[in-house]
């Protein structure tokens, strides 16, 4: 991870945003995601209200990517669980060279599809549709180029009534992502990363009602033990 003085803060929106900045928080959940920074920013994307669809919370996100910094340029990105890809094409708006999104809802897939030719991102965009826990037992021919950043954000309910797929489909991703990789992973605050693969790999960064766990592969730290500089360290 960057030092605390390369993170990346949100940029200015893009010359075809959206007038607002938040939405009100009794507006959020219906609303569709906007992206906040990066050449797309004030961009918003498609989206239906439907409880298979439950976009991270603006704050949440914008914490993610002040906390991933200059890391998102150049990356590979997968957004599993997809659902709006929010997550996916922020990280494309803030650089990455390539997403992929898992997402097994068909319908929510073709809106990714519509996002991406909407925001003029098809050629960097790759969307599989399917269950995408079954990438724990094959994951797709993703390209090691660059380094991955994948995250991990199923509905929260699922890390009650699908723990062992989780679990196994996060050690599958740790197995397959080349050197200098991110894992994060985010839960609800009444997870206990106790049950994550290596515990101890994974920093912790609570940012209610989320709780986000960042776990990097290798990158010179033995053990992929988390580092000063990483999001766990002070010094925002």
């Amino acid at each position: 991870m960057p030092p605390p003085g390369r993170r990346r803060r949100d940029s200015p929106p893009g010359p075809r945003g959206a007038a607002s900045s938040h939405a009100a928080p009794g507006d959020e959940a219906s609303s569709p995601p906007r992206i906040i920074g990066g050449s797309l920013g004030g961009r918003r994307l498609e989206f239906a209200p439907d409880p298979r669809t439950r976009p991270m919370k603006e704050r949440v996100r914008e914490a993610l990517f002040n906390l991933l910094g200059f890391t998102v340029e150049g990356a590979i990105v997968l957004d599993l669980f997809a659902g709006t890809g929010a997550l996916g094409f922020e990280a494309v708006s803030r650089g990455a060279a390539a997403a992929w999104f898992g997402e097994r809802h068909f319908p929510t897939a073709d809106a990714l599809r519509r996002s991406a030719k909407a925001l003029d991102v098809e050629d960097r965009v790759t969307i599989r549709p399917g269950d995408v826990l079954l990438w724990a037992r094959r994951m797709p021919p993703i390209p090691k180029t660059a380094p991955w950043i994948a995250f991990v954000s199923p509905p929260w309910e699922m890390f009650t009534t699908h723990t062992a797929d989780l679990l196994a489909l996060v050690s599958a991703v740790i197995a397959a992502a080349p050197p200098r990789s991110q894992i994060v992973v985010e839960a609800e605050m009444s997870f206990d990363p106790a049950l994550l693969p290596d515990p101890g790999a994974w920093t912790p960064r609570p940012i209610p009602p989320a709780l986000l766990l960042f776990r990097e592969i290798g990158g010179g730290v033995p053990g992929g033990q988390p580092t000063g500089d990483g999001p766990g360290a002070g010094g925002e």
